[in-house]
């Protein structure tokens, strides 16, 4: 595909990715807070289950959930469906964009994994297809009534997350986690929550009481979802930050920013019972910072050099280097096809321009090794180290 096409398709898909994903985060948490808000007062009818009233954008709210009586289906009904389908459908598209075309060249680091770029989209591809297989599957069955589900379902995710930061780049292995979760999100809308609900319609219009057990059906994957939000927000933002995921135990940082955004999640739940949520949400974040703290420190790149390593660096050789490794993006005109442009406007085809962005280089290139992305130049360790001596001896052009 053309670089232009891509670039534009990419734009576009990834707007509608965060606008659809702002609308069906934004629901789930609203009536998540309303769940746990609404009141049932001492005159209120046997059919309520609570009301509220709420003040926004200069007007009053009357919420009130009820049971409906057989026959008593309201005229309009809104659903609340096609902005998890609309986030999915996107958000898969948007996979396919940016990692899939060009023949895969971000799926794998060369240092990481010596498997192929399209063996590598084929483990991507099976890890959503999978999750959600394997997912479903225990939630279905006996196990799904009990705690035993749930530590079953955490052992799976660290595995799948060790497996994929095993055979992808750190990045690409990061992203397929949130796709994953963002699968069984919308899995468990399509499959399950929505069925659910179109199940207690028809008991309505049809003269009978809803089924109670069918509405916890339809709740519990609606509170499987909001247990996963925030892990799944913190991978949509996560190739802004490689210190998470170009890091040597980038599966335990994910690991640890995953239970810490779902145990967060579950003191907000609970707040409304439990009275020393605050003090249990302080100390999940202070752990969970302490932790990300230790496991995100720089790197120091290898060589089998060493005793030679602090000898002067004459730029010649440092622009050697990034000529060969960084230049093919990084250009006014780049000739890597995957770019039209220098990705972020960072261009090095002057000296005056090296030096500028030599810090940037040292943290994305020596530091985080997260640059060049997915290492497709095959940059060495000692080409690393040598950047790094470079910087640290100035940067400059003598």
């Amino acid at each position: 595909m053309d670089p232009h096409v891509r670039e534009l398709l990419d734009l576009l898909v990834r707007w509608v990715h965060l606008i659809a994903g702002i609308m069906w985060v934004g629901n789930s948490m609203l009536f998540n807070w309303l769940d746990r808000n609404l009141v049932k007062t001492p005159d209120a009818k046997d059919d309520v289950e609570g009301e509220m009233w709420m003040l926004h954008s200069g007007g009053f709210y009357h919420v009130v959930k009820q049971q409906l009586s057989p026959g008593q289906m309201p005229s309009i009904l809104h659903w609340f469906k096609w902005q998890s389908y609309s986030t999915w459908i996107s958000g898969i598209f948007m996979l396919a964009i940016v990692y899939y075309m060009g023949d895969g060249a971000f799926m794998v680091d060369p240092s990481v994994s010596a498997i192929s770029p399209n063996v590598a989209i084929a483990v991507g591809i099976g890890a959503l297809v999978g999750g959600w297989l394997v997912y479903d599957l225990l939630w279905r069955s006996p196990l799904g009534k009990g705690r035993t589900a749930v530590a079953l379902s955490l052992a799976l995710a660290g595995g799948i997350v060790f497996l994929l930061t095993s055979l992808l780049s750190g990045r690409a292995a990061y992203i397929h986690v949130g796709a994953m979760l963002g699968t069984l999100m919308a899995g468990n809308v399509f499959f399950h929550i929505i069925p659910s609900q179109r199940q207690l319609v028809a008991a309505v219009e049809g003269g009978q009481k809803p089924d109670p057990a069918i509405a916890w059906q339809a709740k519990k994957r609606s509170i499987h979802n909001n247990y996963m939000t925030f892990p799944m927000l913190f991978i949509m933002v996560s190739n802004h930050f490689p210190g998470t995921f170009a890091q040597q135990f980038n599966w335990l940082i994910l690991g640890v920013i995953i239970v810490a955004g779902a145990t967060v999640r579950h003191w907000l739940n609970i707040r409304f019972n439990f009275p020393q949520w605050r003090p249990a949400l302080a100390a999940t974040l202070v752990v969970a910072v302490v932790l990300l703290f230790g496991l995100m420190q720089p790197r120091k790149a290898p060589s089998r050099h060493e005793d030679a390593s602090h000898a002067p660096v004459a730029f010649a050789q440092a622009r050697a280097v990034i000529d060969l490794r960084c230049a093919s993006c990084h250009s006014a005109k780049p000739t890597d096809p995957s770019f039209l442009q220098a990705p972020a406007g960072v261009a090095f085809d002057t000296p005056e321009q090296i030096m500028r962005f030599a810090e940037r280089i040292k943290v994305r290139a020596v530091l985080s090794q997260s640059m060049p992305l997915a290492n497709k130049t095959a940059m060495t360790p000692d080409e690393r180290t040598l950047l790094g001596h470079w910087i640290d001896q100035g940067a400059g052009v003598e």
